[in-house]
């Protein structure tokens, strides 16, 4: 870049790896599922060469190893402002609003990632990052406290709001200081086993919602899961167990499929972790539950045809129990999701998912002319492939499914708020941006490739 600046893209896979460095070390159980998955996509390209072929022509393959979203919960429209400006600086951007609360968790979120076709093959990492909905606290009181909590705390470095600021002020950093930057940054993330508050205080927002508890009573919104990519989840699961990990019963999305689709998620237990609670001029031992590992595969966006269906038959699939996820939710699942179309041609065809079209050897060999016809055309004569675009962002039902299952399992709350997206943007400082609109650009740009 001119003046000697970085690309975001550098600043963001600097980030990324030094993120993945510490959660390693904290969670020492990450490492083990970063072992697990690199050996079930390397069995799986083995298997599936066609696959291989695939994500090395769409830029995939490089980015597969690299891989990673993470998950942070905020406090306060301030520290969500500043997350947006501190994301901006890794070229991530907020994109989607997701309304957890119907799900009894009792937070909205957006996913901070890079958008561009670029950006994304350079490094495709996102973090969720949710704000705490304090008005859902039903006791005044305990609202009122946890509010004064946050108030009093900065999450964020002397250090990285000097960079940040200078990052917008001058248009970029040099190597030296996205090299600070990022060490800078990482105190945000970093794991604190001293609590803020007494454990009086803690226990009375955990019986609130644990998640509450998670969110107020400690230095900062911790990293609470760091996630690979896997190319098979059920391999990727069946592994789990057999190494002895608690992984989740169920995994969270759509069914096993010949094409997959969206997101399919699963984790282990979250860990019991001993924190000490202030207490005078001495400390209280305790221990906290929230931080969890996890694993996920990404399959074919949808576009709003195909999310519609989606969505249908998710709520058909839960209606048939009754909203139960027991142990008959993956037959029921699959029983629905029958009616989804599971082979690319057809999914393509009935509009049901986006897809990155490009010339093949011939077609870029082949005259002007005889390009110039429909992709349908130029696929069936072999001129063209259409590969799935990746989905690069979430679901609210598996994100608070997977929430809930890390938080106690059994605790469920039923609240009444509906999606506050205007209250949302205006914590954040900025309007999140469409994810449709974003996969539809990425498809428009490739059939443009092909004139």
């Amino acid at each position: 870049m001119s003046q000697g600046f970085v690309s975001s893209d550098h600043i963001r896979s600097l980030f990324a790896q030094a993120m993945s460095d510490m959660y390693r070390t904290e969670v020492p159980l990450y490492g083990t599922l970063m072992e697990l998955v690199a050996q079930v996509n390397a069995q799986t390209l083995r298997a599936d060469p066609a696959l291989e072929d695939r994500l090395t022509r769409n830029d995939e393959r490089a980015r597969l190893d690299q891989e990673r979203h993470g998950a942070i919960r905020v406090g306060t429209a301030e520290e969500l402002s500043m997350l947006r400006r501190l994301f901006a600086v890794m070229g991530m951007a907020p994109v989607g609003y997701y309304d957890l609360s119907v799900a009894g968790v009792p937070v909205h979120s957006t996913a901070f990632r890079p958008t561009t076709a670029q950006a994304l093959a350079a490094n495709p990492f996102r973090v969720f990052t949710s704000l705490l909905r304090l008005e859902l606290i039903d006791d005044a009181a305990l609202r009122a406290q946890a509010a004064d909590i946050l108030a009093r705390r900065d999450i964020f470095t002397a250090g990285v709001r000097a960079l940040i600021a200078q990052y917008e002020r001058d248009g970029g950093l040099g190597e030296e200081e996205a090299r600070r930057f990022v060490a800078e940054a990482l105190e945000t993330f970093r794991w604190h086993g001293d609590a803020t508050v007494s454990r009086a205080t803690y226990q009375a927002l955990s019986d609130t919602h644990r998640l509450i508890a998670d969110v107020v009573c400690f230095h900062g919104p911790h990293i609470n899961h760091l996630t690979p990519r896997t190319l098979d989840i059920d391999a990727a699961q069946a592994q789990m167990l057999a190494r002895g990990i608690e992984a989740k019963a169920v995994i969270e999305g759509p069914p096993p499929r010949a094409v997959p689709i969206l997101l399919r998620q699963t984790s282990f237990k979250a860990l019991e972790e001993a924190v000490s609670f202030p207490n005078g001029e001495a400390a209280e031992a305790g221990t906290h539950t929230a931080r969890f590992g996890e694993i996920e595969q990404r399959g074919l966006a949808l576009t709003p045809k195909g999310r519609a269906l989606y969505d249908a038959l998710l709520d058909q699939a839960r209606d048939a129990g009754a909203g139960s996820t027991g142990a008959d939710y993956p037959a029921r699942l699959a029983a629905a999701f029958a009616q989804f179309p599971d082979d690319l041609d057809t999914l393509r065809r009935e509009g049901l998912g986006y897809f990155r079209y490009a010339l093949t050897g011939r077609g870029r060999a082949a005259p002007a002319a005889e390009r110039d016809a429909p992709a349908e055309v130029l696929i069936a004569r072999g001129l063209a492939t259409a590969d799935p675009i990746v989905y690069e962002d979430f679901l609210p039902v598996s994100a608070a499914g997977i929430f809930q299952s890390n938080l106690g399992g059994a605790e469920q709350h039923a609240y009444a708020a509906n999606a506050r997206r205007a209250e949302f943007e205006a914590a954040l400082g900025a309007p999140v941006a469409d994810e449709f609109a974003i996969y539809a650009a990425l498809q428009e740009a490739s059939l443009q490739s092909l004139r």
